[in-house]
């Protein structure tokens, strides 16, 4: 009667790998009970999903080829668009959003153009706004910039506008941190750089109050939902956009995050099921409104229980 935060299955978003293929249902290595799955099994996932109250899911793509400027990440029948419109088409009332980066697609691994050894960000943003308009065309609900060049809520929000989608929303990753905690994410969707890193468009981990004035730019471009990446080790900054702003505030609760956690509870170190409840139940304290995370599917059966 008197706890002050309650997590509930309705606060879960679940990430998905999609590949090209049928059949395919790979079990990531560093991620166990997490897989790339083609766009038949995802749809029976969503099924199962919508079956224990999971309200929605995130889309990430592994195409078949890869180039320098990640052509295939804006095809209409590119992974993600088919994968889309089957969701769509099976489990309609599933909530679909859409990660919009090119990290996936490109051969070099970097989220945009590479010119001279680094990023272009103008060229890359009428890249990511393409992408966001092909899948507001496949049927998404929602978009999810990632990549974190500057200006991009507002090239997507205006490609958005012109094409007739003034109506979708964005969920900008707007606090995303040059994280170590990525790792096992990069080898699920195939997405480690070739060179270099991405220090530099993403944020310095030693910075707290910088995640604040990312955020209030992404508004001021039209984010619906803000983003703080990663969630745990993180908590403060979490906080502290909930403090400073009124739009719905998302947690991604990242790849090493979960492996950690499976790693010590496989091992026999802890109470893996415990562990897993308490920390969503501390980015939700913190002021996260939803929280995407790999242990959404055994949380909710356990939400449920």
């Amino acid at each position: 009667m008197v706890r002050q935060t309650i997590l509930t299955v309705d606060d879960l978003i679940y990430p998905l790998f999609v590949v090209t293929g049928r059949g395919i249902k790979r079990e990531i290595p560093s991620m166990p009970d997490c897989y790339q799955q083609s766009v038949d099994n995802i749809v029976q996932e969503v099924r199962e999903l919508k079956a224990i109250g999971i309200p929605a899911v995130i889309l990430f793509g592994i195409p078949d080829s890869k180039d320098e400027t990640g052509s295939s990440a804006l095809r209409d029948d590119g992974v993600v668009q088919t994968a889309v419109r089957a969701i769509k088409d099976a489990v309609p009332d599933m909530y679909v959003i859409t990660d919009v980066c090119l990290c996936e697609y490109t051969s070099h691994g970097h989220c945009g153009v590479i010119e001279k050894g680094d990023v272009s960000n103008d060229k890359t943003l009428m890249l990511l706004s393409k992408e966001a308009v092909s899948h507001a065309r496949a049927g998404a609900d929602m978009v999810a910039p990632s990549d974190m060049m500057d200006g991009r809520v507002m090239a997507i929000r205006q490609a958005l506008d012109s094409e007739g989608f003034s109506q979708l929303p964005i969920m900008s990753y707007a606090a995303k941190y040059a994280s170590a905690f990525y790792g096992p994410f990069r080898e699920a969707a195939e997405s480690a750089p070739q060179f270099g890193d991405r220090r530099s468009y993403q944020m310095d981990p030693a910075n707290r109050r910088e995640a604040i004035k990312e955020v209030a730019l992404d508004i001021e471009e039209g984010a619906d939902v803000v983003m703080v990446k990663p969630a745990l080790s993180y908590l403060d900054v979490i906080s502290d956009i909930k403090a400073s702003f009124v739009l719905p505030v998302a947690a991604y609760n990242v790849s090493g995050e979960y492996s950690l956690v499976k790693a010590a509870a496989r091992l026999g170190w802890i109470d893996g099921d415990k562990v897993m409840l308490e920390v969503l139940t501390s980015i939700k304290r913190a002021g996260a409104d939803m929280i995407i995370t790999y242990f959404a599917k055994e949380a909710a059966r356990l939400l449920n229980s």
